[in-house]
């Protein structure tokens, strides 16, 4: 993965660990399924009348949709609103990570390296550590809430799938993509809110917006919807269509570090010297499960010279050619021409 991309994952894991302070001041005002829907909502509704229809087949929309935007913030909504600390909130949710390659490598025959996988190990041992020191803590998370975490990383896992297989489809639309996957979470959602949480309870919602408590539920909301999921998953969708699954993946273990720092600092959860040091090790196994040794200057240029089949192709080419069908140097061309 180049630099310029690295820079770029390491900006949506800022973003969506921003996201979680976000999240909890929302909760405040919000029940979390009606929550979830007008997340969506707010995005959905000036997609489906401003911006044109992607071409990839709907099956993929559909499954990005599921997965990352009903499973994954159901889950989560439902765990912060029921006790989940903000910053192990952040944490568990990153066993998207792992869920992502094992996914990836049962049902799109994506293959990791030797040197990524012992980087997502590290990362995931990071993590562990992190959970394992906040599982000591006063007031840590009950089985309860840690079970639903786990289930949001598990649909946000199902989620980058949808999210892959459409943007290979079609490779020139991601964030038009991104747009039109938001319009699948607001009905299910608002239907299981009506159901579970009742008229009452969302109508009673909207009482004290003027508050302070109301102002920071909105001005969550508003990063919410704008910063974590415009421009985080904008960019997320991208670097998912020029990279394999496994690549970028692991990417999203940075998301605790940022979590549990800005929780830290704004909500004044206690964040200890241990749970830094782990952090390290989280950061350490991600740039090394993301970055691999230089290929040869001729390889790469054969690579990307568009041919019936190049010499060599890399793991993503190989990828790329075995789901589509197509001839692998187009996509290697529609990728080159991605980056420029």
């Amino acid at each position: 993965m180049p630099t310029r991309d690295r820079l770029l994952a390491a900006l949506v894991a800022l973003c969506w660990g921003l996201n979680f302070p976000a999240i909890h001041l929302s909760l405040e005002q919000f029940p979390p399924f009606f929550l979830v829907a007008l997340r969506f909502t707010l995005i959905a509704v000036p997609t489906l009348l401003l911006v044109p229809r992607p071409t990839a087949p709907w099956r993929w929309i559909g499954l990005y949709g599921l997965g990352f935007g009903v499973l994954q913030f159901v889950f989560l909504y439902l765990a912060m609103s029921s006790g989940m600390p903000t910053g192990l909130a952040s944490l568990v949710l990153q066993s998207s990570a792992p869920f992502t390659v094992v996914l990836a490598g049962v049902f799109l025959r994506e293959r990791i390296t030797a040197r990524q996988g012992v980087g997502i190990l590290l990362a995931v041992a990071g993590l562990g550590g992190i959970a394992a020191h906040r599982a000591g803590l006063d007031g840590g998370a009950t089985l309860v809430p840690v079970l639903l975490t786990l289930c949001g990383g598990l649909g946000w896992a199902v989620g980058n799938l949808g999210n892959r297989r459409a943007v290979q489809a079609q490779p020139g639309e991601p964030f038009r993509l991104m747009l039109w996957m938001s319009v699948v979470p607001p009905l299910p959602l608002l239907a299981l809110s009506l159901v579970v949480e009742g008229p009452a309870r969302i109508a009673g919602s909207f009482q004290g917006l003027g508050t302070t408590q109301g102002l920071l539920a909105l001005g969550g909301l508003f990063f919410t919807v704008v910063v974590a999921t415009l421009v985080g998953s904008g960019l997320w969708t991208t670097l998912m269509g020029r990279h394999p699954s496994s690549t970028v993946a692991p990417f999203s273990m940075l998301v605790p570090v940022v979590g549990i720092g800005a929780s830290w600092l704004l909500l004044r959860e206690r964040t200890s010297a241990t749970e830094l040091a782990w952090g390290a090790l989280v950061l350490a196994g991600v740039l090394l499960g993301s970055t691999r040794r230089r290929q040869t200057t001729s390889a790469v240029a054969i690579a990307a010279t568009p041919s019936p089949r190049p010499v060599s192709p890399s793991p993503s080419v190989v990828v790329a050619e075995t789901l589509t069908g197509a001839p692998a140097a187009a996509d290697s061309a529609a990728s080159a021409s991605a980056r420029r």
